[in-house]
């Protein structure tokens, strides 16, 4: 984004939960992470780390922000972002290849999750990864 909007207010869903508990855990150890993510989306918001460009080997969704972490600047939390409320939703998370290390967890198993779940497959998503 040319033009970095102010702070919105943050919110985080389950499944981002999730994703950010798997793959980067809780600093604070805390058993609920939404706190802390919705805290490091704001903070790496306010210091203008906010794009409208997917990040490399990620498909763009139509409409999604991407909020590069400043703790870990590999990991990409993916938002819906409503202009109008000023309001983020914290839909998922992204792994970059560009990390002090490679990521947590490898595409190969990821990508082995989506033939089972059926929200997925049900759309017919991702199917440029399958065989």
């Amino acid at each position: 984004m040319s033009d970095v909007p102010p702070t919105p207010l943050v919110a985080v869903t389950d499944h981002a939960a999730e994703r950010f508990r798997q793959r980067v855990g809780s600093r604070t150890g805390a058993v609920d992470v939404k706190t802390e993510v919705a805290t490091r989306v704001a903070r790496a918001w306010a210091a203008g780390r906010v794009s409208d460009e997917a990040p490399p080997g990620a498909k763009g969704g139509r409409g999604s922000v991407y909020v590069r972490d400043l703790v870990d600047r590999a990991v990409v939390f993916v938002c819906r972002y409503d202009r109008a409320g000023r309001e983020a939703l914290v839909i998922t998370l992204w792994e970059g290849e560009d990390g002090v290390g490679p990521p947590r967890v490898g595409r190969q198993f990821t990508n082995a999750l989506k033939d089972s779940d059926r929200a997925v497959t049900a759309r017919g998503r991702w199917a440029e990864d399958r065989d």
